[in-house]
């Protein structure tokens, strides 16, 4: 078995869901989210066909899965109880029947109204497999749930920044006039399989001038004097994710681009220094947007200046994780072991880090030279 967590872990993430569970008077939750069911039984797993777990109020969860993935899943997974189907089976009637093994096709039945994974057409046809069933909404509570990172999940992180700081230096070393920001991508690549990464998207890597190409796509365009490459890595392992952005201009760097990297990076240390645990999040937020709009570094700040970092496997309709966000209108606050992806951008020049929150204040673990380059 090659599970990322020992079982002491992956027990208490269960207790903690089973108290949500007890106060919403719950007999059995679905769990169907790639994120979540990474969560709680440590298997990742796309959407090709649809797949759940239930997890009763008491007893051993179970897996719902195609047989064909029975293999990886006993291979990464604690649970022991599983219900495999063929590929020509309805997975929504093996759900609705195991719900009934459980003795729970009359009772409480919690599901995530906000999942992806349950779109309209399908619940209407699980309602009908389960008629007697009350569908109890049990949105927002997962994400909750793993906004604290625990020890051991910060290590991984720990170790995926320190992987996107060796891709930083890669791309760096394969840019240049004429040369592509594909081939700074091709560079980072390498650097992540080498490094143990997850064969997923290296991140965005894109070229050009203004605001306008920061999600750009990947291209063999030339890069020239005066151009931007901007580098936004995102190495994930096992599914948790660190991520960093990094900008270097092609040739010489104009004083005033100059000028504006150092007044970025000053306006983020600041943005750092109050994250603390109990500060509100749109009081971190406000340090970078209301600053740079009263200086004039940008017209206008539609963005979120941060946002929440952790297992996010790559494969999920969602490639960041926005369940807590830095924006003027939020109302939560930090807490101690939440990890964040916090970022300013003007006139082309992007600068983030990963940053954890400590017990003290903050930790940044991405270590990559905070500067606009040069190549």
């Amino acid at each position: 078995m090659t599970m990322l967590f020992p079982i002491d872990e992956y027990n208490a993430r269960v207790k903690r869901v089973r108290e949500q569970m007890a106060a919403r008077n719950l007999d059995v939750l679905i769990i169907d989210q790639s994120e979540f069911l990474a969560y709680l039984t440590g298997f990742l797993i796309s959407e090709n066909m649809y797949r759940a777990c239930l997890l009763p109020r008491d007893g051993e969860p179970v897996m719902i899965l195609r047989a064909v993935d029975l293999g990886p899943f006993s291979d990464s997974s604690w649970l022991q109880r599983s219900v495999a189907f063929t590929d020509w089976e309805d997975p929504i009637k093996v759900l609705a029947d195991t719900v009934r093994s459980l003795g729970c096709a009359t009772g409480r039945v919690g599901l995530d109204e906000d999942s992806y994974c349950m779109p309209l057409s399908r619940f209407k046809h699980l309602s009908a497999q389960l008629p007697d069933a009350k569908f109890v909404d049990f949105s927002g509570v997962m994400a909750l749930l793993r906004a604290r990172k625990s020890a051991r999940e910060i290590a991984v992180l720990r170790r995926a920044a320190g992987i996107g700081d060796l891709g930083i230096d890669a791309a760096l070393k394969a840019a240049g006039e004429g040369r592509s920001a594909r081939d700074a991508a091709a560079a980072v690549y390498q650097v992540f399989m080498q490094e143990g990464a997850d064969a997923a998207r290296a991140g965005i890597i894109t070229a050009g001038v203004g605001n306008a190409f920061l999600h750009g796509g990947l291209t063999n365009q030339p890069l020239a004097k005066g151009d931007v490459l901007h580098m936004e890595l995102l190495p994930y392992i096992d599914g948790y994710s660190a991520r960093l952005m990094r900008s270097a201009v092609i040739g010489e760097i104009d004083p005033r681009r100059s000028q504006l990297a150092r007044r970025l990076i000053e306006i983020q240390n600041r943005q750092f220094e109050a994250m603390k645990p109990g500060t509100a999040a749109a009081d971190i937020d406000a340090l970078a947007r209301d600053t740079m709009l009263a200086e004039g570094l940008r017209p206008d700040y539609p963005n979120i200046t941060g946002y929440s970092l952790g297992c996010y496997p790559a494969h999920t309709p969602r490639t960041s994780d926005f369940s807590r966000v830095f924006l003027p209108n939020v109302d939560w606050t930090l807490e101690e072991g939440m990890v964040f992806h916090m970022y300013v951008s003007a006139d082309g020049i992007a600068l983030s880090e990963t940053v954890l929150v400590t017990e003290a204040g903050h930790e940044c673990l991405t270590r990559a030279p905070r500067q606009v380059f040069r190549v």
